[in-house]
């Protein structure tokens, strides 16, 4: 089976990221938060401007995408899909990623370097060159059998026509139907696709 993997929020915990370092960045620099509903767009869980957001990960987005560590079990669980006989494709949408240029081409060897460090093993490394993290085209261009993923626009579109792990966070709650599979945890996706199988 080849089983698709987002980065952020799937292997990372970018939602506990946001929440500490966006406050943070707040506070420091005076701004006016007010944290509602975890929301994918940023602006509306901290009722920031975009301008505001957009200054937020100008300076930590480097900071996240060296130092933040693979959620726990990822790399071991990985391991054993592989063992198990299973190709992994990692499709990430990641800022930047998909810009031709040294920006992109940074952004592009840092997220390498990072698996690496991660031990996070991979048959296929996909930048996703779709607008607005739409990765479906990757998945059918790929034949992708099966999709972990955060993003709720994606597990939504996704799901009609494969199955999507969707690893549990605030923001994607409200995902629901036939082919969306909630997970909490690496092990307990692990324990999923054994069922699938």
């Amino acid at each position: 089976m080849r089983i698709g993997i987002d980065i952020d929020g799937v292997l990372t915990n970018i939602e506990q990221f946001v929440f500490d370092y966006v406050i943070k960045y707040c506070v420091e620099n005076n701004i006016e938060y007010n944290v509602g509903k975890s929301n994918y767009d940023y602006c509306k869980t901290f009722n920031i401007s975009k301008e505001q957001e957009m200054n937020f990960w100008s300076k930590y987005l480097e900071y996240y995408a060296i130092n933040e560590k693979a959620r726990p079990f990822a790399s071991e669980v990985i391991r054993k899909l592989k063992e198990d006989g299973h190709e992994i494709y990692i499709i990430t949408a990641r800022w930047f990623t998909n810009r031709d240029d040294d920006i992109g081409n940074k952004m592009r060897e840092i997220v390498k370097d990072w698996l690496c460090k991660n031990s996070i093993l991979y048959d296929r490394l996909i930048f996703s060159k779709a607008e607005k993290e739409r990765k479906y085209k990757e998945i059918i261009d790929n034949d992708i059998d099966i999709m972990i993923e955060d993003s709720p626009n994606n597990i939504n579109e996704i799901s009609n026509f494969i199955p999507v792990i969707c690893y549990n966070t605030l923001y994607n709650e409200e995902c629901k139907g036939k082919n969306v599979i909630r997970c909490y945890s690496w092990y307990d996706i692990y324990s999923k696709i054994l069922k699938i199988l």
